[in-house]
């Protein structure tokens, strides 16, 4: 893999040329080329725009329409509420965080699993792995949580205060009777 960004153009007939090997290239292709992680740009070649994550949200899109999807409905949904939003650029700081921890947490765990396949119980090396991952997560977890709760708090202020207000007016009544 070079340091170099692969240049991959878009013609008008919606048609994927890779300069590197000089051929037209599919979304599947694509694919292949970021599981490889290999660094490319797709240039719209009427406009010359970069166009590179258009055609990465193609790829999901039709990776999403096969088997077995990774975002569910309501995931979707939840990520179309925060466009917009003030939480928008929390959200996708949260989600590229969480990614590459996902990302290196996985590669740390397929190294162990590798330097524990000679291990007398490998059912105790997993318990130990398990043992270490689960406060990073619940680290991440809070802290999103916070910040969920911080936002709802900025908003809700005066709903909270008229709920507070019926709630201590139903109290009074209740003692007066």
């Amino acid at each position: 893999m070079s340091d170099e960004t692969r240049i991959i153009k878009k013609y008008p007939n919606r048609r994927l040329y890779d300069t590197e090997v000089s051929r037209y290239i599919t979304l599947e292709n694509i694919r292949q080329l970021v599981i490889r992680g290999e660094h490319f740009t797709v240039i719209d070649k009427r406009s010359g725009d970069d166009i590179t994550r258009t055609i990465l949200l193609q790829v999901i899109s039709e990776q999403e329409e096969g088997g077995d999807p990774i975002f569910r409905t309501e995931v979707l949904r939840n990520i179309i509420r925060f466009y917009g939003d003030s939480m928008q650029s929390t959200v996708s700081s949260y989600l590229e965080l969480s990614l590459e921890f996902f990302s290196d947490q996985q590669q740390q765990f397929k190294d162990r699993m590798r330097r524990l396949l000679g291990a007398n119980n490998p059912l105790t090396a997993l318990r130990e792995l398990s043992q270490y991952q689960v406060p990073i997560w619940r680290s991440v977890r809070r802290e999103f949580l916070a910040n969920l709760k911080r936002k709802e708090r900025g908003e809700d202020n005066t709903s909270e205060a008229s709920s507070d207000n019926n709630s201590d007016s139903a109290g009074n009544d209740r003692e007066k009777q």
